[in-house]
């Protein structure tokens, strides 16, 4: 069986990507509580969350089911009231607004859902018209903003179609255009792709990230698929049993996992080696070292294999692994069967540094 060493290592200089933007405060959580009233006891679904979101960021809120996601996005337009502790949006505590103030808290606040919510009787149009017939808008004005938000969408044209005619991405996109018809400065996605395949929920998330970039809005979106946080996510909370456990960018949560929540949340991620690479390995004479090399977005730079093997001297091929690029950042992971020249092993580890640290892993 071949030796397998994991390591992770520094054959280039580390260039460190460009920064996230600074932004102003939008949305701050303090020491934000909930509990349910339940014939056992009280229920805690959330417990003293502290959050920070920035104007026109893009910000993920992961958790497995009953971790307490649903519960805190709907603490931001009180659809919940909170047990302790306060929600401040642009430096206003929301939960000491009355009845009119948060009539007029909620028309900033979209919200888009996981089952789209549209009324069946009623034309996209009227679907859109909702929000603002009840706040006395006129049937011009409504027409006029409901054709451009339908443009952006992508459903121009659809006008007078009815929902049970869509597919269920055009659905979510009249969602979409809905929750925009009152141009809200922050837009709340509450499963937002749960309910639809892998190829509409890539194309629902590429609109939110350009709604973001066009309207300049704050997007808040909970999800329990880290896949749909990588792709559009600025940074990240990671929930478990009503509490915050990690948070931090995106490329950080999903290269330096602090925590076993979040390494299990991304663990559907993580390439798998193939059963025949694995057998392989297993049968192997022992002739061939594996090198397991991690990448954890530390450095801008994707690995050069030419360098490895200019060090190592002998022969080194890719057996598996795969590199991505999260917020500019490389990460992931190759495996790489070496046959070094004579002594050129051990100064490789040196040279990394990771000679005292190389984990022999038994098999892969």
């Amino acid at each position: 069986m071949s030796q397998v060493i994991s390591l992770r290592p520094a054959v280039l200089p580390s260039v460190e990507p460009p920064a996230l933007p600074a932004r102003a405060e939008h949305i701050r959580l303090q020491g934000v509580s909930k509990a349910y009233d339940a014939a056992g006891g009280p229920v805690e679904a959330l417990r003293g969350i502290d959050l920070s979101i920035g104007k026109g960021e893009i910000f993920g809120i992961i958790g497995r089911s009953g971790a307490g996601k649903s519960s805190l996005i709907r603490t931001l337009n009180r659809l919940e009231e909170v047990s302790a502790g306060h929600v401040l949006i642009d430096g206003q505590d929301i939960g000491v607004l009355g009845s009119a103030q948060l009539v007029q808290l909620r028309r900033r606040i979209g919200m888009i859902f996981q089952h789209f919510n549209l009324l069946a009787s009623q034309t996209v149009l009227d679907n859109l018209a909702l929000p603002l017939k009840a706040a006395g808008v006129g049937r011009a004005v409504i027409e006029q903003l409901a054709r451009e938000l339908l443009k952006l969408v992508g459903l121009e044209g659809k006008e007078h179609v009815y929902p049970s005619r869509l597919s269920g991405g055009q659905k979510q996109r009249v969602g979409i255009a809905r929750a925009l018809m009152l141009e809200p400065s922050l837009l709340l996605c509450d499963e937002a792709t749960s309910a639809l395949d892998p190829e509409t929920t890539q194309s629902i998330l590429a609109l939110l990230k350009h709604i973001n970039a066009t309207l300049g809005l704050t997007i808040v979106l909970i999800t329990h698929e880290m896949a749909v946080i990588r792709q559009v996510c600025d940074r990240v909370a990671v929930l478990e049993q009503g509490q915050v456990v990690e948070q931090g960018p995106v490329w950080k949560i999903f290269g330096q996992p602090a925590t076993e929540t979040t390494r299990a949340l991304l663990a559907p991620l993580a390439t798998q080696v193939p059963p025949d690479i694995a057998e392989r390995l297993a049968n192997d004479s022992g002739q061939r070292t594996v090198l397991e090399l991690t990448f954890d977005g530390q450095t801008a730079r994707e690995p050069d294999l030419a360098a490895i093997a200019q060090q190592l001297g002998g022969s080194v091929a890719l057996l598996h692994g795969s590199i991505e690029r999260i917020q500019g950042r490389a990460q992931g992971r190759l495996l790489l069967a070496v046959e070094p020249a004579p002594g050129r092993l051990e100064v490789f580890l040196r040279q990394q540094g990771l000679f005292s640290q190389a984990r022999v892993a038994g098999h892969v």
